[in-house]
This record gives C-alpha cells, structure tokens and sequence, in this order.
C-alpha cells in the first residue's frame, strides 16, 4: 500500500467550526489588511475582508483564539463575495494552538446544537 499525499478535497473534510475573532493579513500585493474569521479547521480558516486578496498568494495571517496568539503562513484558496479561504502552510508550532482550540469549538458547538 503506498501512502497518497493529502490533496484539497482531503483537507475539506476536516470538521469546521464557527469563530469570529480578529484577523491580520500581511500581504505582498495588499500590504497589511484586517478583517474578522467566520469559520476555522485544522487545515485553514476562512475570512470576510474588504480588499481583494489574489487567489494562490502567499500570506501571514495573524490572529488570537482562547489558547493563544497564532501568526502563520496560508494560501489563498478561494474567493466568493468578500469571504476568503485560506489554506495553512504547515507549522508544528501554531498546530498546538489550532487543535486544542478546533476541539474545544467541536464540543461547545455540539452541546449548543444538543439543546
């Protein structure tokens, strides 16, 4: 059996969770704009902005969640209206923060749609 590398349909079915916190995006193109999160996995994050951003760039995103501080590298995804859709580039350190944060989402958000 070979091992298959992870492609875009493989990183879109990680669960999603709902989140509105402050976003920072350092772009090459764009310079520094804000705007706020709508949803987040562990592979991404997905962003209203009011700038247009351009598909497949390379930016820094900067942004608190309740375990902390996390400023990391993504891709420009997707585009519909002024929501974004980034792709994170792959760093072990924000990982810590983004997976305790995704499961504390997945169990806050399961209790609420419970009731």
């Amino acid at each position: 059996m070979t091992a298959r590398a992870p492609d875009m349909a493989d990183a879109r079915r990680q669960p999603r969770f709902k989140i509105e916190v402050d976003i920072t995006i350092n772009s090459r193109t764009c310079g520094r704009l804000k705007g706020h999160t709508v949803d987040i996995s562990e592979s991404g994050i997905s962003a209203m902005l009011r700038i247009e951003v351009p598909l497949g760039e390379l930016v820094e995103l900067a942004f608190t969640l309740p375990f902390g501080l996390v400023t990391i590298y993504a891709v420009v995804r997707q585009r519909s209206a002024f929501r974004y859709g980034f792709q994170f580039v792959e760093s072990d350190s924000a990982r810590s923060v983004l997976q305790p944060t995704c499961r504390n989402l997945a169990v806050e958000q399961s209790l609420m749609t419970d009731l």
